[in-house]
């Protein structure tokens, strides 16, 4: 449980800062990077209790740091 916690930040961090890197978005690499992460923690946390996503932890961290890449900064831009 615990190398599967670590690997899901590592990968998350990965994500936000490529993700910041290649310019799909432009939050800031620590804030890009903190948005992939909380993403990722949430989605480990509800694969933990309730058992849905894929198999993958890999993928869920991948899928949850970008729906949180998208999720986060439109929901909080002002109009």
């Amino acid at each position: 449980m615990f190398p599967t916690l670590i690997g899901t930040v590592v990968i998350a961090g990965l994500v936000g800062f490529f993700a910041e890197k290649s310019g799909f978005t432009r939050n800031g690499y620590l804030a890009s990077i903190i948005i992939c992460v909380g993403g990722a923690f949430l989605f480990y946390f509800v694969r933990l209790m309730f058992g849905f996503g894929f198999n993958s932890a890999g993928m869920n961290a991948i899928a949850s740091s970008i729906g949180a890449l998208i999720i986060v900064p439109f929901h909080w831009r002002r109009k």
